[in-house]
């Protein structure tokens, strides 16, 4: 009498579908992640210890290491920043200017950029820093 043998099952998995699974998840949540950042301005906004959360406003003057000056993303030359400031200021509901400047700038275009602010009847000037916790990161 011939018996049977036990028989072998195959038990290769087939892992091929779940990588396409995992790579596609992982294009989908890289494209549709959003990341914190000033897009097409680089600046290194210099840090202090007592600086406090502010919310960002609808007015903010970027000056750049190479001393450019944007309003809100839009290039503008000091000559014409008061001129195109002040409309904004005037229709927008909070009239406070943020001042993200790169902390390698001259402190006199600063000054002349708070000047203008003020004459353009800004209520407040704030300039915008990183914590200290955020740069030992």
């Amino acid at each position: 009498m011939e018996f049977e043998g036990r028989k072998k099952i195959d038990t290769n998995l087939n892992i091929a579908p779940l990588i396409d699974v995992v790579f596609q998840l992982l294009i989908f949540f890289m494209l549709s992640a959003s990341f914190i950042t000033q897009p097409g301005i680089k600046l290194t906004l210099p840090s202090a210890v007592t600086s406090k959360p502010h919310p960002d406003e609808d007015i903010t003057v970027f000056i750049t290491e190479d001393n450019n000056l944007y309003l809100n993303e839009e290039g503008v030359t000091l000559e014409n920043l008061l001129d195109k400031l002040r409309p904004k200021i005037l229709e927008a509901e909070k009239k406070t200017v943020v001042i993200k400047a790169d902390e390698k700038i001259d402190l006199g275009l600063a000054v002349k950029v708070m000047d203008i602010a003020k004459q353009a009847e800004a209520s407040g000037v704030v300039i915008s820093t990183k914590t200290e916790e955020n740069d030992k990161r």
